[in-house]
């Protein structure tokens, strides 16, 4: 698949097959994470993947109650191991680090005819105990992974005029 193509096609899955994600694919789309780019090269993560049907179905309520969590075959967590690291623009660089990781295992996922979905919504504390993070370290966030059961929904985005500028912020 095309790199555009998989752009244009990834979306937030929220209904999955029950399907089990074949262990190949799944190493590849690991391998993507695996080569991401982070800050100094430190690659500040960990990545958790859950297959356990009972497990997933307690990340279910530990995400805020969004059910269809646990329908996914493959929940990953991509968790920072430098939670109070700053970069030197004042950014806190795990959240930098984990979403550039997690984006390419979104994408990879498009290109092996899977989808995902992007979790925010989750309580820390629940998922650190559920996965067995140390204290030391932080769920960055949580990504559902599987053979999408809907179609990709029509697309809104803004206008490329409204997000982009030139040489200076307007």
């Amino acid at each position: 698949m095309e790199l555009y193509e998989a752009i244009s096609g990834r979306y937030s899955v929220r209904s999955y097959q029950d399907k089990p994600v074949e262990d190949d694919k799944l190493g590849r789309i690991l391998e993507a994470a695996r080569l991401a780019p982070s800050g100094s090269n430190r690659q500040p993560w960990k990545f958790v993947v859950v297959r356990d049907p009972a497990l997933r179905a307690k990340l279910g309520p530990a995400c805020r109650d969004q059910d269809f969590v646990a329908t996914a075959p493959v929940v990953i967590a991509g968790v920072g191991l430098m939670p109070d690291r700053k970069m030197s623009c004042d950014v806190p660089g795990d959240p930098v680090d984990v979403a550039i990781a997690m984006e390419h295992i979104a994408l990879a996922a498009v290109a092996e005819g899977l989808g995902t979905c992007w979790i925010g919504a989750f309580h820390q504390d629940q998922v650190r105990e559920l996965l067995g993070v140390p204290a030391d370290a932080k769920v960055i966030e949580v990504m559902t992974l599987g053979y999408p059961a809907d179609e990709c929904p029509t697309k809104t985005r803004k206008a490329i005029g409204e997000i982009i500028c030139y040489d200076r912020f307007e």
